[in-house]
């Protein structure tokens, strides 16, 4: 296989990686394509992300790890009000922290790779994940409207919602039953799956709660590989089925921490 045809099976989900890190598309873009103009300038990088997807993360965090700061300061006064109210947060949080749990839960790298990602030691970053799950305990309870069709995947979230201190405000199975909760509750949070029980589309129904008023949306789905396609702007937060535990956790964390208004 070609490094191009290499790289290529891994940039949707480096990219996905890329926008939770940053808490933005047009900000984790860049990253990345950096990283991949860095490729082409350097033989040996471009060498060093040919040899697997461990690889092609640590390429990137040399990027962002050494430009994030600069990146961010430039950017003031440009961004919109959802990048610059992440940017705020950002540097009221350490990045490491929530770049190792990123690592080892929603990109399900073990704790030996995302050390290698990271450049730090096995230790160092097991320490970090423990930081950011506490990080992530002390954040404010809010309510969650869950929209899914599959009756054991909903429980299974109603039950992950509610040990994290969440309440759930309702459970949805279509577009029309969700819009008729939103006019009734006010969630904090909407956890949605992409294909409904009747059809109907979970984009579709994120789109009708947005225009009701702004909340942050995490979307669920089994074929993530339909929205990174770089067509339309895309979810920041996505979890791909089956998922895990700690992946939930960690996009809730980073959904509440950045407080995005809609799916970028």
């Amino acid at each position: 296989m070609s490094l191009g045809a290499k790289v290529a099976n891994q940039l949707p989900y480096l990219r996905r990686y890329a926008r939770a890190l940053t808490g933005s598309q047009t900000a984790g873009d860049s990253f990345v394509r950096a990283t991949l103009e860095a490729a082409l300038a350097d033989e040996s990088l471009r060498a060093e992300i040919g040899e697997g997807r461990p690889q092609l993360y640590h390429a990137f965090n040399r990027v962002w790890s050494t430009a994030y700061v600069d990146t961010a300061d430039r950017s003031s006064g440009i961004l919109g009000d959802h990048e610059a109210a992440a940017q705020e947060r950002l540097a009221a949080m350490t990045p490491a922290n929530r770049q190792a749990l990123l690592l080892t839960t929603l990109e399900d790298f073990s704790i030996d790779e995302a050390a290698y990602i990271m450049g730090r030691e096995p230790s160092d970053v097991e320490l970090l994940v423990q930081d950011a799950i506490a990080e992530i305990d002390r954040e404010s309870a809010t309510s969650v409207l869950i929209i899914e069709d599959e009756p054991l995947i909903s429980m299974q979230l109603e039950d992950l919602v509610r040990s994290l201190g969440h309440d759930v405000c309702g459970m949805a199975a279509t577009r029309t039953q969700a819009l008729e909760i939103v006019q009734r509750e006010q969630p904090g949070l909407v956890l949605a799956d992409i294909q409904l029980a009747d059809g109907s589309s979970g984009l579709d129904a994120v789109d009708d709660i947005l225009k009701i008023g702004s909340v942050p949306v995490i979307f669920i789905t089994a074929y993530p590989e339909r929205l990174l396609t770089g067509d339309r702007p895309e979810p920041t937060y996505l979890i791909t089925k089956p998922f895990q535990e700690q992946t939930v956790r960690t996009a809730i964390s980073q959904a509440l921490f950045f407080g995005s208004s809609r799916p970028l």
